[in-house]
């Protein structure tokens, strides 16, 4: 028997069956498989012939997490996963600042899951094994918690940190994990909630009384973890601003108000694992400044780098092809994987031109180190700037090209406007 595959079933708002009757209806549609793809999300159409399905069923994610290849409906075990979106979005919690009487966006709170945050798990693309080992790490700090595991003898905090550049995706990262735990945990944790604090907003240097403020903002996290049956994510961005603050004051630079929120963030943190139903994510885009009193606290400390050229490659073909689904380009025709480029040894035949040229440009925005947030907007630019009319798909992966040459040409201006201050006071 393989490793359970894991079926995450979107149910409609407006359905009022359980979740038992949802699984037995979904058991039995894909029975009617002889085989299943996992990564694959089908979507449940107004021209589905099951009246059951299309009556309460919005889509059927088949995860990848332990499979990549497609596996057989008989030696195959389902977990599934029943949830519809919580309606109520998002709020943001504000304070006042008392000695300038401004008001104060102090955290973003989501809850989970929300249809803002739907399919963002899917689209990152990692070579490294990062979303299983993370979910496998919060999976089991809550068995451990669930099973009393003395935390005297084994040690575990319930804290990720995620550090790199900018626009590599660990906000993202983290905001995808916490909305699969919504959807994966959602027997266990009935409402989950996404706090997402700004470190560098707590620390700004007109904040004379943030460690006030910190501690007011972490009073209400512990109200709300105080429901056992709610899962409580907090998220902090910008973490290193912790470090930045503590120097500072250290410093003589800053308030000693200062150095006292940070020790207060700390203290907070700590007292927070002490609910097993709280979890902690952080993200970095300056590794070296991460206060290390803090990266001591973290369980999980990964890097999230550029994309690499198979990540590349997997994240453009998925931009392509929600291009094709959506009638921008046309006819829709096959990009492969590239395990399967790999096992034809990158032959060029007439049905792998395409993918190989889309392989070149992969190559090239890796090798540029071509963020992945820049990557996902190459297919935008190259339709707006580059093609005409619905091009088909060769002539849209060339002009993903000449939007990829046109920014690392724009970059490259940038940086020389950046140092020609530097030049002209040289010249004197």
């Amino acid at each position: 028997m393989n490793s359970p595959l894991h079926v995450e079933v979107l149910q409609k708002r407006e359905s009022l069956a359980s979740k038992d009757y949802i699984k037995e209806i979904v058991h039995s549609y894909l029975a009617n498989f002889n085989t299943l793809n996992p990564g694959v999300t089908l979507k449940i159409n107004e021209l589905e012939e099951n009246k059951s399905i299309k009556d309460h069923v919005e889509s059927i994610t088949l995860c990848d997490d332990e499979h990549v290849s497609e596996v057989a409906i008989t030696e195959c075990e389902f977990v599934y996963h029943v949830y519809k979106f919580d309606i109520f979005g998002v709020e943001t919690d504000t304070m006042t600042d008392a000695a300038s009487g401004e008001e104060i966006a102090a955290a973003d709170i989501w809850a989970l899951p929300t249809e803002e945050f739907h399919g963002l798990w899917e689209s990152l693309i990692y070579d490294s094994k990062l979303k299983e080992e993370t979910l496998r790490f919060v999976e089991t700090a809550f068995e451990f918690a669930d099973r009393r595991v003395d935390p005297n003898i084994i040690s575990w905090n319930r804290v990720v940190l995620l550090h790199g550049p900018p626009g590599t995706g660990k906000t993202s990262f983290c905001r995808a994990l916490a909305q699969k735990l919504a959807v994966r945990l959602g027997d266990k944790f009935p409402r989950v909630r996404l706090l997402e604090i700004n470190a560098h907003g707590l620390f700004s240097k007109w904040f004379s009384e943030s460690g006030k403020l910190v501690a007011k903002l972490f009073e209400h996290i512990r109200e709300i973890v105080e429901d056992h049956s709610l899962l409580a994510c907090v998220l902090v961005d910008e973490v290193e601003s912790l470090a930045h603050a503590r120097r500072s004051a250290l410093a003589g630079l800053e308030p000693s108000d200062s150095i006292r929120a940070v020790n207060a963030i700390l203290t907070q943190l700590d007292r927070l694992k002490r609910h097993p139903n709280a979890l902690v994510l952080t993200t970095s885009n300056v590794t070296g400044a991460i206060d290390l009193a803090f990266v001591d606290r973290a369980d999980i400390k990964r890097r999230i780098g550029p994309p690499s050229e198979r990540a590349a490659y997997e994240i453009l073909r998925g931009c392509c092809d929600e291009m094709m689904a959506r009638g921008v380009v046309s006819p829709r025709e096959q990009l492969f994987a590239l395990r399967i480029l790999e096992a034809v040894r990158f032959a060029d035949t007439e049905g792998s031109r395409a993918s190989l040229r889309l392989w070149a440009v992969a190559r090239e925005a890796a090798a540029a180190q071509v963020s992945g947030r820049a990557m996902r907007r190459l297919p935008f630019l190259a339709r707006a700037l580059h093609t005409r009319g619905k091009p088909s798909l060769a002539q849209f992966i060339d002009a993903l090209q000449t939007a990829l040459q046109q920014q690392l040409s724009d970059a490259r201006e940038l940086k020389d406007d950046s140092l020609l201050p530097n030049c002209i006071s040289c010249n004197h």
